[in-house]
């Protein structure tokens, strides 16, 4: 029994460790000249090719008939959830750092939150305990976003001096802090991307529940989108040649690993354990490419992003407790109701 019970952790951890190699190794396979449309191209390709299989053999007698309605769904599904979220987060990566850019996916949960609420998609009551946790989530997530981006702060690692007479250099010319502020929209980018494919998937299971075949059918599509903007894009037909080791160990793994089982893990968790659950583990992803960003990669662990780190994952955990306590009060509510029901049919019996 215990073994059962820790096993959505296991996956979870499985997977986070998953996102921490992936990230660290698409930051390095960009730092040596790998186009990002390709990538994103590529990557998308790979995982049609992984899915597919599973999907047609798994929901091959459950899957609903495609509706030109479905299929619009899953061309904006893969707009946002494939297409535009992995560019923005690539272009990110590159011109910030591993563990800067994969600290914004603690802020996808919180905007998830902010737009679910602006559209009426889940109500705020701002008077319970819930929905007061929320809200002071919510602004310390904001909070640690400013701090993490207007605010960089001294080196904490040894490689200090090499540190500062980077940042003095970049200071002088300004390149770097424009280079800086482009990768943080692009992060901040990437979270409202996600956020809104969250959102679109809500509706998109109900009408469609065959999970695996709509991935596949969304990394198919994204694979299309990809491949006509690269074309339009960039001309050049070497750009699509893998020229080195860790440029086909990158986009093999990234398709295998980081979209095709990496999804497969995470759906199965979500099953399990329900999504607070599974949300609740990205912070550990943080730590993971951190510690590969600074023994590895060799980069720089800044002040800034240290106490930017700590207010966006306290902001999460808040808004994680407060839906979490909504949730509750929601099955319990279901539970009396259901019970007054049953009651009463007694009583008319």
């Amino acid at each position: 029994m215990w073994v059962e019970a820790w096993r959505p952790v296991m996956g979870m951890l499985a997977f986070d460790l998953i996102t921490a190699v992936m990230t660290a190794l698409v930051k390095k396979a960009l730092e040596q000249g790998l186009n990002r449309l390709v990538l994103v191209t590529l990557r998308q390709l790979v995982a049609t090719v992984f899915l597919a299989p599973i999907a047609y053999f798994k929901e091959r007698s459950t899957r609903p008939k495609l509706t030109l309605e479905i299929l619009a769904y899953l061309f904006f599904s893969a707009v946002f959830g494939a297409a535009l979220s992995q560019f923005t987060f690539l272009y990110g990566l590159q011109y910030t750092t591993a563990t800067f850019a994969i600290t914004f996916i603690n802020l996808s949960p919180v905007l998830t939150f902010l737009i679910a609420v602006v559209l009426r998609m889940e109500p705020l009551k701002v008077k319970n305990t819930s929905g007061a946790a929320k809200i002071a989530g919510t602004l310390m997530s904001l909070a640690g976003l400013l701090l993490l981006t207007l605010y960089k702060g001294l080196p904490l690692t040894h490689q200090a001096a090499a540190a500062l007479s980077t940042a003095a250099h970049h200071s002088d010319d300004g390149s770097g802090n424009r280079s800086w502020m482009l990768g943080t929209m692009a992060l901040l980018g990437n979270c409202l991307c996600f956020s809104f494919w969250l959102l679109l998937q809500t509706r998109l299971t109900k009408k469609y529940p065959a999970i695996y075949s709509s991935t596949a059918l969304m990394f198919f599509i994204s694979t299309l989108q990809g491949g006509v903007l690269t074309v339009a894009v960039e001309r050049r037909a070497s750009l699509w040649m893998l020229t080195s080791k860790l440029e086909i160990v990158t986009v093999l793994y990234a398709g295998i690993a980081g979209s095709g089982a990496g999804y497969l893990i995470m759906t199965w968790c979500v099953e399990k354990k329900g999504p607070v659950f599974t949300a609740a583990f990205i912070p550990i992803t943080q730590i993971m490419v951190a510690t590969i960003d600074f023994f590895f990669l060799h980069e720089q662990i800044y002040l800034g992003s240290v106490l930017g780190s700590v207010l966006m994952v306290l902001g999460l955990y808040l808004v994680l407790w407060g839906k979490k306590r909504d949730e509750e009060a929601s099955s319990l509510s279901c539970a009396t109701d259901k019970q007054v029901d049953e009651e009463e049919a007694d009583d008319q019996q």
